[in-house]
């Protein structure tokens, strides 16, 4: 709740410093005493826009502070500082703060730490709930409706959650498998044109590099067998070398009895024939390891050359394309197999929305019941705030399922009628600015189980009533404050006397170094000073023994 609120130079209040505890506060005070102004510093440091007009005249900056405390801090709170890395001790206060400068430009702070106003505006809903006569927040916000009707039915929406979440799930993947199936048919034709020539060619891991070797001999047993064959005439034919060789060892032998000399030429001669003779043998070994069918290599290089340009096809080394092949097997093979599994994703899908559409039925089911209630305890509190003639109903719309959602398929909205024969209609639009007021404090009575924000306010809610009325609303804003924090901005004198404590709004002139200057104060009466502004409230500007006599009635009767 709402224990402390600290103002500074906020149009025309200098400096306030405020306590607040549980129950029913009131604030009174005379017209144009500057109620407005404490709601609107309040709304300043919930997130509301930066106005430099509330910066008090003469003054650089404006600023409030606002202290909550709480057993446990509200979830969404909870939730919204952890995101924001804020830290917030249990049990400790929750101090919110704004600073706004004359020249533009605003600050806040949340526990000290720096923060975007749009933080404040994200807690602010689960802190405070202010209702006043141009209220577009809290119940009259179609939003929030849904939510109300839920706790009001005692709703578990954790069910349906679950159920829209693996919904939703099991779509996306049948979504994703239709979509990669589609992709893999589109690209079928294709995949099986690159796996015939892959298959065609049927690459061998390592068989680039003994392709290549074996071209490399090749190449280089042509160019030998060329060089050799250039030899050939030294060795081979009549003419040849060794021919010429052997016809002279031949002509040596008949003479080399003759002289010792020749018969030594001989011998030598005989060695280079026996030499030479080796050499050719050699040479005809070589020549013949060295043949090779064209057509062989002919083929290696055709090999090699598909191979490489297969490679730079499909963007990978020549020993990798096996593996390609494998891919390319694969990735046709699960086409195959996509039919199969697409039907298991389907049924998938199929049973998780027919789960869906059951408990969101349900959950339909438990609102139209709800409703009913609702409706009957909101006709039951107007009759009392002089709104006989008026009607309220829930209107429960089924949505079109593109519209379904984790809170089921139904649209939530309160109408009302204000008068007999007349539409149904959403409360803003109907109802004049006392007659919201009374509207929404029948709807808080009803849904006072439900809990809501740490602290309402009500603004005026008694405009234009008094009476029985005045009072029916001071025993209603009395049993809401049970338990919780409320507090009402009033000039009914029947719903002061209901408040636990009570805070007078004033404002005084004076004169002072610039003139004369306006201050807007607030303080906390006791019980005499509460009397003498009932009694104000009762008779006017001046109280009378009458007045105060009925003051105290009034503060006795409660």
């Amino acid at each position: 709740m709402l224990t402390a609120l600290a103002i500074r130079n906020v149009v025309l209040i200098e400096a306030l410093d405020l306590a607040f505890g549980p129950g029913l506060g009131v604030l009174t005070g005379e017209t144009g005493a500057g109620k407005s102004i404490l709601l609107d510093a309040l709304g300043l440091v919930l997130g509301n826009r930066a106005e430099t007009a509330l910066v008090r005249a003469g003054t650089d900056q404006a600023s409030v502070t606002a202290s909550f405390e709480f057993a446990t801090l509200p979830p969404p709170v909870a939730e919204a500082l952890a995101e924001a890395e804020i830290e917030a001790e249990p049990g400790e206060p929750l101090i919110l703060r704004r600073r706004v400068r004359a020249d533009g430009g605003s600050k806040a702070f949340v526990n000290d730490q720096p923060v975007g106003a749009a933080l404040l505006r994200q807690i602010a809903p689960a802190l405070v709930e202010l209702h006043g006569q141009h209220d577009d927040r809290g119940l009259v916000n179609p939003r929030g409706h849904r939510a109300l009707l839920d706790r009001f039915a005692g709703a578990d929406l954790s069910l349906v959650e679950n159920a829209w979440a693996g919904w939703r799930m099991a779509e996306a993947r049948l979504k994703q498998a239709q979509a990669s199936i589609e992709q893999a048919r589109a690209e079928q034709d294709l995949l099986l044109a690159h796996l015939s020539e892959l298959t065609t060619i049927e690459p061998v891991a390592g068989e680039e590099q003994a392709l290549a070797l074996a071209r490399a001999d090749m190449q280089k047993g042509e160019k030998l067998a060329g060089d050799l064959e250039a030899l050939r005439p030294v060795w081979d034919g009549s003419d040849s070398a060794l021919a010429q060789l052997r016809q002279a060892a031949r002509r040596l032998d008949r003479i080399a009895p003759e002289h010792a000399l020749l018969a030594e030429a001989l011998a030598a001669l005989d060695r280079a024939v026996i030499e030479a003779g080796e050499a050719e043998e050699k040479l005809e070994a070589a020549a013949e390891a060295l043949l090779f069918e064209p057509s062989e290599l002919d083929r290696i290089e055709t090999r090699l050359f598909d191979l490489r340009a297969l490679a730079r096809k499909h963007n990978c080394e020549v020993d990798a394309l096996p593996e390609t092949m494998r891919e390319l097997r694969a990735r046709l093979d699960a086409i195959e197999a996509g039919d199969a599994a697409l039907g298991d994703l389907q049924r998938a899908a199929s049973a998780a929305g027919e789960r869906y559409k059951q408990l969101a039925t349900a959950l339909h089911a438990l609102r139209i019941e709800a409703a009913t209630r609702l409706d009957r305890a909101v006709a039951e509190e107007l009759a009392p705030l002089k709104l006989d003639a008026a009607r309220f109903r829930t209107a429960i719309t089924e949505l079109a399922e593109d519209r379904w959602g984790p809170s089921g398929m139904d649209a939530v909205e309160f109408l009302i009628a204000t008068n007999p024969g007349a539409d149904f209609a959403p409360l803003t639009k109907i109802a004049s600015g006392g007659e919201l007021s009374r509207f929404i404090l029948a709807l808080k009575v009803a849904l006072a189980e439900q809990g809501g924000a740490a602290t309402v306010i009500f603004d005026e809610i008694d405009r234009g009533v008094g009476g029985a009325v005045a009072s029916a609303i001071g025993v209603r804003l009395a049993r809401l404050a049970e338990g919780g924090q409320l507090l009402a901005v009033t000039h009914s004198p029947q719903v002061a006397a209901r408040g636990g404590t009570h805070y007078l709004i004033a404002k005084a002139s004076a004169n002072g170094s610039e003139g004369v200057v306006t201050r807007t104060s607030v303080s906390r009466l006791d019980a005499g000073g509460r009397q003498e502004e009932i009694a104000r409230m009762l008779s006017g500007a001046e109280i009378t023994h009458e007045a105060r006599a009925q003051a105290e009635r009034l503060l006795e009767g409660v």
